[in-house]
């Protein structure tokens, strides 16, 4: 794997602290500075203590990651909304697990990632799903192709820097067009639902309000934080519980899970320093 950038600051850097900028990690650079890569600057190999000068290219050359061997690989198929050396962007539809557990052990999306790299004869077989899904939960998953990608990206997803919204059905009507639910969300031992709880850990989830019938109402919602089951606890503690969620109490009349969508994803490129937009569109049962 090889990835090239020509800095653009105006006084001389270190190697190491101009990678820290883009996103890299302490721990990515040191492996690489211990044998699993190389840096060059203007295409000659140079120590990682070096310091480049405005306008010099640099590359980092790294080892493939090892394959993990206890994930089985999947031919079933992909949506791929983009792809290129470092990324995939899927479109998940619900239904399909994101990583293999105790009661899926393929067939998920980090197995089908697996197959697709195979068939691409990918050096590097070891993908890393930057952000996941609920089973029920469809929509777009962020997938870092190699090691270097998923360490890159880290910086963006623990400072809240990545945008994602979801759309979601909600029971009942909202009074408000814009609001903000701000609660810790805990986990309790035994228990596969989140519970609302002054140990918990910080949440926080926006939402506007799309369109709405006399028993339901759409809404758009971002994540400021990343908890586990955040949209649909922090829904339910409202009094408005997504429809379709049997474990907050929603209505499941119609539907037997979640009306729950990851309909946006938005972050900076790390390797080339542009924004990147995507868009999902919504199943039909956001339009029934």
């Amino acid at each position: 794997m090889e990835n090239t950038w020509v800095y653009q600051g105006s006084e001389p850097i270190k190697i190491k602290k101009y990678l820290q900028q883009l996103g890299m990690g302490h721990r990515l650079f040191n492996d690489l500075k211990n044998g699993q890569g190389e840096f060059l600057v203007d295409h000659r190999q140079v120590r990682p203590t070096t310091k480049i000068l405005p306008h010099q290219p640099l590359t980092v050359r790294a080892q493939a990651e090892p394959a993990d061997e206890s994930v089985a690989i999947s031919n079933e198929p992909l949506v791929i909304v983009y792809e290129d050396a470092n990324w995939l962007v899927i479109d998940k539809p619900a239904g399909v697990t994101s990583v293999p557990g105790p009661t899926v052990a393929n067939g998920t999306v980090l197995n089908r990632v697996k197959g697709h790299l195979l068939t691409q004869n990918s050096p590097d077989l070891r993908p890393h799903l930057i952000t996941r899904l609920d089973r029920f939960t469809g929509g777009l998953l962020l997938v870092a192709k190699h090691h270097v990608a998923s360490s890159m990206i880290s910086q963006q997803v623990q400072q809240h820097k990545m945008l994602k919204e979801y759309t979601a059905l909600i029971g009942g009507q909202l009074s408000d067009d814009h609001g903000v639910i701000d609660k810790p969300i805990a986990r309790r031992e035994g228990q596969a639902a989140r519970v609302i709880a002054d140990d918990g850990q910080k949440a926080l989830t926006e939402y506007w309000r799309e369109e709405q019938g006399p028993d339901w109402t759409r809404v758009r919602v971002q994540l400021h934080t990343g908890r586990t089951h955040q949209i649909r606890v922090h829904f339910a503690a409202i009094g408005h519980p997504l429809i379709g969620d049997h474990l907050y109490g929603g209505d499941t009349s119609k539907y037997d899970h979640q009306v729950l969508h990851a309909s946006k994803i938005s972050f900076t490129d790390p390797f080339t320093l542009k924004q990147l937009t995507f868009t999902s569109k919504l199943p039909t049962m956001f339009n029934e």
